[in-house]
């Protein structure tokens, strides 16, 4: 379970958005939301600089947000 979607509404940001900054459409991105395609570890990795949280809650791994270090 990837938690972009929760993250990207808690920053009320639009899919859009977040597809321009990862350079992919916003079909594919909302494709990486609801789980229809996995997540590259380019497109991890830029996520997780964006929102500052470890890859390992981005991807369900566990319940609180670690900010990177």
């Amino acid at each position: 379970m990837y938690r972009i979607r929760d993250l990207r509404e808690d920053q009320d940001r639009q899919q859009k958005e977040l597809a321009a900054l990862l350079n992919i459409t916003q079909a594919q991105y909302s494709n990486l939301e609801n789980q229809k395609s996995d997540i590259t570890g380019e497109k991890l990795i830029a996520l997780c600089k964006l929102y500052n949280v470890s890859a390992d809650y981005i991807l369900g791994l566990i319940d609180h947000p670690r900010p990177l270090k």
